[in-house]
C-alpha cells in the first residue's frame, strides 16, 4: 500500500485529524500549513511538516510515517530534524510525530535519545491501538482504517461512510472524506474491481465520488462539445456499472428513459 500518499493527502486535506491523533483540539490546525519538506544538498526529505502560519507561538510539528522495519528511523529522523532547524533557524519551537501500523514495527533503538522522548519531544503513535474504530471521531477512524483486518476493513469501511454524512457537515470534506476511503480500498484490496467497491456507496454517497464524477461529467462534456446523443449514451454504460438505476441515469445525463433503456439493453447484448 503506498502509505506514506495516502497521509500525504490525508493531513493535507484534513489537517485537523492530526491535531486530533496527537490529541490537540481539531481547531488547532487553522493555525498551520501542512506540506512536504526537501532538506537542502542531502537526501533527506520529512514525509510531512506542520508550519505554523500565526507567530512564534506554536511549535513546528515534524511527522514521519513508517510502515517498514527501520533500525535508523530515530537516527534518520532526528539528523533531518536538526539539519532542518540549523539551515532555517525559525523561532518556534518543535515536535516529532513517528506513526507505526503496530509497535512491532519500532524496532529502532532509542537509548541515544531517550531525553526526547521522556520529554515528549518525539512521540510515537500505534494505528491498532487507537482503540474501537466506532468510538473514535470519523477522521482519526479512517486512518485506523488501513490497518484493519481485511476481514473486518469492509464492514468498517461503510460503517465509516455512514458517519461521514452524519458528522461532517460541509459537502467539499464529505466528498475529500469518501474518495480517501475509496483510495484506502483500492490500495488495501487490489483485485477487488473499482465496480465492487463503488457497490459499497450507497447513491447519495456515490454521487460524491470521483469515478461518478468523472464518468457524468465525461459524457456531458462530450455531449456538448460534439453535439451528439451518442457521446451521452456512451456514458450510460459507465454509470450502470457505478449501480445507478435507469431512472437516475435519465436524470443525471438529461435523456428519456426510453434511451436509457435502448442503451443499457445494447450493452447488455
Amino acid at each position: 500500500m503506498k502509505t506514506d500518499s495516502i497521509f500525504y493527502r490525508l493531513f493535507r486535506e484534513f489537517p485537523e485529524i492530526f491535531f486530533e491523533l496527537i490529541g490537540n483540539p481539531s481547531q488547532t490546525a487553522e493555525a498551520y500549513q501542512f506540506s512536504s519538506i526537501e532538506i537542502k544538498q542531502t537526501a533527506f526529505r520529512i514525509d510531512g511538516v506542520f508550519l505554523p502560519t500565526q507567530g512564534e507561538i506554536n511549535p513546528i510539528y515534524f511527522v514521519e510515517v513508517q510502515f517498514q522495519p527501520d533500525t535508523e528511523i530515530y537516527s534518520r529522523l532526528l539528523s533531518e530534524i536538526f539539519l532542518y532547524l540549523r539551515q532555517n533557524q525559525p523561532q518556534n519551537s518543535w515536535q516529532g510525530v513517528v506513526i507505526f501500523p503496530t509497535r512491532s514495527l519500532d524496532i529502532s533503538d532509542i537509548n541515544n535519545y531517550s531525553e526526547l522522548f521522556t520529554s515528549q519531544r518525539v512521540t510515537r503513535i500505534y494505528l491498532d491501538e487507537l482503540g474501537e474504530t466506532a468510538s473514535l471521531p470519523v477522521g482519526i477512524a479512517t486512518i485506523k482504517l488501513i490497518v484493519e483486518d481485511e476481514d473486518t476493513a469492509i464492514l468498517t469501511a461503510r460503517e465509516l461512510i455512514d458517519r461521514s454524512q452524519q458528522e461532517i457537515n460541509t459537502e467539499s470534506k464529505q466528498r475529500q472524506l469518501l474518495e480517501l476511503i475509496e483510495t484506502i480500498l483500492v490500495y488495501k484490496f487490489p483485485t477487488m474491481s473499482r465496480e465492487e467497491i463503488e457497490g459499497m456507496f450507497g447513491l447519495s454517497e456515490l454521487k460524491q465520488t470521483r469515478v461518478y464524477q468523472e464518468a457524468k461529467q465525461e459524457g456531458l462534456k462530450e455531449g456538448k462539445q460534439e453535439g451528439r446523443l451518442e457521446a451521452k449514451l456512451e456514458a450510460v454504460s459507465r454509470l450502470l456499472a457505478l449501480g445507478l438505476t435507469i431512472e437516475q441515469i435519465s436524470q443525471v445525463l438529461d435523456l428519456e428513459i426510453e434511451q436509457v433503456e435502448q442503451a443499457a439493453q445494447l450493452r447488455g447484448d
